[in-house]
């Protein structure tokens, strides 16, 4: 399975010269200023610095904004190199180069990377159906191979900046969330274009609260109870930008998604205990209802669902070890994102969601490396630090 933040887990790197870009055609899915949303992704986000080489990569409808991109990474003295990726590339990639070359040596591809110093990845993808046939298991191999890149990565302190994190407008998730394709995008950038400042300072409270607990208990009205320890863990956020502080910290504090507006800690191993139930979510574009996991000593010992439970185990048991281990808790605080006609959006960063997840955590300051996550949402719950309430029936507590 594709964990949220390992973005690299596919491992196409295709890479193409930007007069390819000529024959690609944006789709208007939104008006925004791409030289302003460029310029901030380019200065403010990736803070990019002068002889740096940056990786940028997108899709054809995003043909503008990707344009954009590279000119202002030029313009502070960095080295742009655009990677092109699609649908249709995705699935050729997959279905016609021969199963033998999934576990290739990724070597060519470590040198490669090892040139970078930052990345931009603009979200392409259409449908998220489009590998559903493909079997866990070659997921899997990938993921294993793909390994040494990701290694590379965190060793190197890649800063790396992701447009998208599961709301990049898109006719599917549209539809999911009984909106227009339209209103999606308008609800997408107005989460983007939020108060970088005060989302800081909304992220650092939160952080606060969290950093001084030693127990976190997570409660809903579906039958959720459970409850893992803090004490001493590490709290990070994404506030849409990587400044000097986050480079000095390394590699987990350099990974910003945007819309930003998150705030998440890793757990004491072993600590983990209780049951959560999610009532909804997606894998490969399949709903799952009703999923139930339990958990003890830190580990998943069971779960059920509703409905779409044979997918998600087919990639739960080819994956190696760690998958069982409770990575970490996430909480939403961007306040453009709630109520009114986003309120069905399941997504990180909306204001008073909770999101928890198993497996690899190292993006949020853990040490499970591992290509395999899944992670799952509870809006509309409740969250306290030591029986004091951060998040209260969905509602964001400051």
């Amino acid at each position: 399975m594709k964990g949220k933040k390992v973005f690299w887990a596919l491992g196409s790197l295709v890479l193409v010269l930007s007069a390819v870009w000529l024959l690609a055609q944006p789709d208007p899915q939104a008006k925004v200023d791409c030289e302003a949303i460029a310029r901030k992704l380019v200065t403010q986000c990736a803070a990019v610095q002068e002889g740096e080489m940056i990786y940028i990569e997108g899709g054809s409808k995003d043909f503008q904004l990707l344009e954009d991109i590279v000119v202002n990474v030029r313009k502070v003295g960095g080295y742009p190199l655009v990677s092109f990726g699609s649908d249709r590339l995705t699935r050729r990639w997959w279905t016609e180069v021969p199963e033998k070359y999934d576990t290739q040596s990724r070597e060519p591809w470590v040198k490669l990377w090892n040139l970078f110093s930052a990345g931009i990845f603009v979200s392409y993808n259409e449908d998220e159906a489009v590998l559903a046939d493909i079997p866990a298991q070659r997921f899997a191999a990938v993921g294993k191979a793909n390994a040494v890149i990701d290694e590379t990565l965190q060793k190197s302190n890649f800063r790396a900046i992701n447009l998208g994190n599961g709301l990049y407008p898109t006719v599917q998730l549209a539809q999911r969330y009984g909106l227009s394709k339209d209103e999606l995008a308008r609800i997408f950038w107005d989460c983007v274009n939020i108060d970088y400042a005060e989302l800081q300072k909304t992220c650092e409270a939160v952080k606060s609260v969290i950093a001084a607990g030693n127990e976190v208990r997570i409660t809903h009205a579906n039958g959720t109870d459970f409850k893992v320890r803090i004490a001493g863990r590490p709290v990070l956020f994404s506030d849409g930008v990587i400044s000097a502080e986050d480079i000095k910290k390394g590699y987990a504090a350099c990974q910003v998604w945007l819309p930003a507006g998150e705030v998440y800690v890793t757990p004491i191993a072993g600590t983990a205990e209780g049951k959560i139930v999610i009532d909804r979510n997606f894998l490969q574009g399949e709903e799952i209802t009703g999923m139930t996991m339990v958990f003890k000593a830190g580990k998943l010992v069971s779960m059920s669902a509703k409905s779409g439970l044979e997918r998600v185990k087919a990639f739960y048991d080819a994956a190696g070890e760690g998958k069982d281990e409770f990575a970490f808790v996430d909480i939403g605080v961007n306040p453009k994102l709630g109520e009114g006609p986003g309120s069905r959006i399941l997504n990180y960063v909306m204001a008073g969601m909770i999101t928890i997840g198993i497996g690899n955590n190292v993006w949020a300051g853990g040490s499970i490396a591992m290509p395999y996550a899944f992670q799952g949402y509870l809006p509309g719950g409740t969250l306290t630090v030591d029986k004091k309430p951060l998040i209260k029936n969905g509602k964001l507590i400051r």
